[in-house]
């Protein structure tokens, strides 16, 4: 039997409650608990497992999807935590900051501001987000760039008690588009049919080999959920049933949650709904849903 297991990463910016961008869901606890239950998944399941691929979130300081990319109409940066609609782009609320334009645009900054507005009715048309401003996070060459201490830890047993080839697939270092899934960038193109990003066909045809793969790791709103989305559109176009052999690890996976200040107990926003319905969608396809805990031979379909 090959089982290969494919774990989000989860760095230390998501894991550690006080980080840029701490994945606590609903409970505030998420990553620390979910973290704790996928190290443990891997050491009770050591034998079984043939592979770990983790991905890294890879950001730098100027992208789409960080407000330092951006200007208000009184000529500073916005916030973090706040959409960026075509409309902002449109009226002028927000525009791309110029002094970007020498190196993201070839000093033509006219055809930065098409892009931003073309961007945002793309992912707009697409119906699958709205751009989001996020605080920096996961910045190449910080502490919150790593795995989690826990989750690196059981990555390298692994591969040292299997002589497995674990290894680390990079993801997010796009200036021009947001990449939540490790297979995709959100947007391919810019205003003129300039490709700005690549798939990464390579990994997707990597994961379709395996017998079985396992998925776990943050955010379930967002980076899990795209990178499922973007597997089960290869699963549809090569061939369905192989849906069969995925399996997601509802228990070590949590939602973005962003606390209200200003209400103790409240968000300001709550990706929940969003992470529950792609799951729903998700087992609907074809996929396990399934909880860590669960001894492996017990799954439906899995291979022995």
């Amino acid at each position: 039997m090959m089982t290969s297991s494919y774990a989000s990463s989860l760095p230390t910016c998501r894991r550690i409650p006080d980080g840029a961008l701490y994945v606590g869901g609903r409970s505030g606890r998420g990553a620390v608990e979910d973290n704790d239950r996928t190290a443990r998944f891997v050491y009770r399941n050591l034998s079984s497992i043939t592979e770990i691929t983790c991905t890294l979130d890879t950001h730098y300081p100027y992208q789409i999807f960080f407000p330092s990319f951006w200007l208000t109409d009184e000529g500073t940066p916005p916030i973090a935590h706040r959409e960026v609609t075509t409309q902002d782009v449109r009226s002028g609320r927000l525009r791309p900051n110029p002094a970007l334009a020498a190196w993201l645009a070839d000093e033509d900054y006219g055809w930065l501001e098409r892009h931003a507005r073309f961007y945002c009715e793309q992912l707009e048309r697409a119906g699958k987000y709205t751009l989001y401003l996020w605080p920096p996070h996961c910045m190449l060459g910080s502490e919150g760039h790593a795995l989690a201490g826990v989750i690196h830890e059981a990555r390298m047993f692994h591969a040292f008690a299997r002589l497995a080839r674990d290894w680390i697939e990079p993801k997010g270092g796009h200036a021009l588009s947001e990449h939540y899934s490790a297979l995709s960038p959100e947007v391919l193109f810019g205003p003129d049919e300039k490709r700005i990003a690549e798939r990464n066909n390579r990994f997707a045809e990597r994961l379709l080999e395996a017998d079985a793969l396992i998925i776990a790791g943050q955010a379930a709103s967002h980076c899990v959920k795209s990178t499922v989305e973007d597997l089960l559109t290869e699963i549809v176009a090569t061939d369905p049933s192989l849906a069969r052999k995925v399996y997601i690890l509802e228990d070590c996976m949590s939602a973005v949650t962003v606390p209200d200040a200003d209400a103790p107990g409240g968000f300001l926003f709550d990706f929940t709904p969003q992470a529950e319905e792609a799951l729903a969608r998700f087992a609907a396809a074809g996929m396990h849903v399934v909880r860590s805990e669960v001894p492996m031979s017990n799954w439906p379909d899995f291979p022995v």
